[in-house]
């Protein structure tokens, strides 16, 4: 080694080759499969690049991947855009990612088969969380352009089937960075009317770029919060987005989201009539039926005045048994006053009279019983049944009767 030869550090060298490598090869593209992938909570993403017979360790910071629709995967095939650069500190040269694609499938494509993964493994396209949508709403709120086909389709259908139907429309746009944004601030404003039974998310059909703004997960989460029941009506009959997933139920075109809102006018009066017809023929079984059962009670009932005049036979009834009752105890009294008067009659001094006896009284009014109560000259009373006569005893004439005859 001579004094002209210049001796570098390992600062110096590192830094030199780092220099040599930016400059030389300042934007490459390099495909390869994803291993060793790191995602640490600095944001920044660290992996590996290999293919059959090489490797090459790649960074991809924050800045960049965040402009990333998917996230890439280990094992996953991708084209990388990027500078050949040198770490410093390690003497490691790596790749600066600054642009990732999936090789083969297209990136979008890619993001929608990673959050719809994501989302049904959480849960959010579980049927148990679908919410029934009302059988004749009243109000429905439309989510989608104020100028595209889309809102003119599913108007046109609900003026023809039920015009009845309450429209409010919110505006968004429908693609593009402020879509996705509005879709969800029209998601919330719509919850806040008290009165709107059902809402429909609809747009046109387009590509797969041109519908991205319901393939973003924040709309689908403002879905999957939705108080009112949503039909999604995205693109055409074979575009699925996110959205359709999520929503309670996934209708083919705006116009059928419409009809499935919307009861045909027509089949409505239908059934009104049958269930008028029907329930009429009910009214008159009913009535049928009560009539029969009043006839039978009023058979089993008898009328007021046949059961008033029972009640004034039984009081008439009633009052002769009274009136007897009263005759029988009144004659009671009178047979006894007549059986007492018959023997107070035969007691009666008036009836031995009648009989042709007669009573002699003393002055003082006793009666003479006996011989001994007479003397010559006494005078005395005679009671005859009818009369009475006056005597003076002259003669007294002894009791000749023999008593013991």
């Amino acid at each position: 080694m001579t004094s002209a030869e210049h001796i570098f550090s390992v600062t110096e060298i590192n830094r030199r080759a780092r220099q040599l490598l930016e400059t030389h090869l300042a934007t490459v593209w390099v495909s390869g499969e994803i291993s060793n992938l790191s995602t640490p909570s600095s944001g920044h993403w660290y992996f590996t690049l290999k293919d059959e017979k090489a490797q090459i360790r790649c960074a991809m910071f924050r800045g960049h991947n965040a402009l990333l629709r998917f996230k890439p995967e280990h094992g996953m095939q991708v084209i990388a855009r990027g500078r050949v650069s040198l770490y410093e500190g390690r003497g490691d040269y790596q790749l600066i990612v600054e642009n990732l694609q999936v090789a083969g499938a297209g990136n979008l494509q890619v993001a929608f088969e990673q959050l719809k993964n994501k989302l049904a493994a959480e849960g959010l396209f579980d049927e148990d969380f679908k919410q029934a949508l009302p059988d004749m709403p009243r109000h429905v709120g439309i989510i989608t352009s104020p100028t595209g086909a889309a809102v003119r389709d599913i108007v046109s259908v609900f003026k023809r089937r039920f015009p009845a139907t309450k429209l409010s429309i919110f505006p968004v746009p429908v693609q593009g960075a402020d879509a996705a944004p509005a879709i969800i601030r029209a998601l919330q404003l719509a919850n806040t009317q008290p009165d709107i039974e059902a809402l429909i998310i609809a747009r046109g059909g387009g590509s797969l770029e041109d519908l991205w703004a319901f393939n973003e997960e924040s709309v689908a989460r403002a879905v999957f919060a939705s108080e009112i029941p949503i039909v999604s009506a995205v693109g055409h009959e074979t575009d699925f987005t996110i959205c359709d997933f999520v929503a309670d139920v996934r209708a083919p075109t705006p116009s059928a989201a419409a009809e499935i809102l919307s009861p045909e006018l027509s089949d409505l009066i239908a059934l009104f009539n049958y269930y008028a017809d029907l329930f009429q023929k009910q009214l008159q079984q009913k009535i049928a039926l009560h009539r029969q059962q009043l006839l039978h009670l009023s058979k089993r009932l008898r009328h007021p005045g046949h059961t008033l005049r029972e009640q004034q036979q039984k009081l008439d009834h009633l009052e002769w048994r009274l009136q007897q009752a009263a005759l029988s105890r009144l004659r009671q009294p009178q047979q006894k006053l007549a059986q007492l008067a018959a023997s107070l009659n035969n007691l009666s001094p008036l009836n031995t009279l009648q009989r042709g006896y007669a009573i002699a009284t003393t002055d003082a009014g006793t009666v003479l019983t006996h011989i001994e109560q007479a003397h010559i000259g006494m005078t005395f009373d005679v009671q005859l049944f009818r009369g009475k006569l006056r005597g003076r005893i002259e003669t007294i004439y002894p009791d000749v009767i023999d008593h013991n005859q």
